[in-house]
């Protein structure tokens, strides 16, 4: 087992919020109906992200975005590595998904396969007219072809380096740290 060791905060909690106002606003001009938007986090940290921005989306334009929470454990491709029985979250999307334009947020996008299996489990409760990706921080080392359309920052990053996001409302606490494997 690897422990870790701060290297950076990449972002402070006033940082992230200037972000979110961003994407807001990115969202807001390129999206052509919003009639049709709706917000799915991908559980857990990708939550806290669709709510903000539905918060903001509801203070520029009084209009309320409809906020869905997706659990993907049982889409994983590496269930075998994390642990005997995955636990298991309920997904809450409480509107139907077919002929809305999602933009599914996570926190981090590193190798897309979370991203993946949250398509499959996304795709399983109806037929969406589109789907983007919405993510606070990209960085880098893909091995399947995924793209966030929305990104909050770009952060280039070696193989033994993680992006933690800690958001007020799981981690008590609101920012992103550069971190390092160390040996133990």
């Amino acid at each position: 087992m690897s422990a870790t060791k701060e290297k950076a905060q990449l972002m402070s909690a006033s940082e992230i919020d200037r972000t979110l106002v961003r994407l807001a606003h990115e969202i807001l001009e390129k999206s052509e109906n919003l009639d049709t938007l709706a917000f799915i986090g991908i559980r857990r940290r990708g939550v806290p992200l669709a709510q903000r921005l539905a918060a903001k989306i509801q203070a520029l334009e009084n209009r309320t975005i409809p906020v869905g929470i997706l659990d993907i454990n049982l889409y994983r491709d590496d269930l075998s590595t994390v642990g005997a029985a995955p636990v298991l979250n309920a997904t809450e999307i409480n509107f139907p998904v077919t002929g809305k334009d999602i933009v599914l947020m996570d926190d981090v996008l590193y190798t897309g396969r979370t991203i993946r299996a949250a398509l499959d489990a996304l795709f399983d409760k109806g037929r969406p007219a589109h789907v983007n990706l919405l993510v606070l921080i990209d960085r880098g080392h893909r091995e399947l072809p995924i793209e966030a359309k929305y990104v909050g920052r770009m952060v280039q990053t070696t193989a033994n380096e993680i992006i933690e996001v800690k958001f007020q409302e799981i981690d008590a606490t609101e920012k992103v740290l550069l971190v390092e494997k160390v040996a133990s």
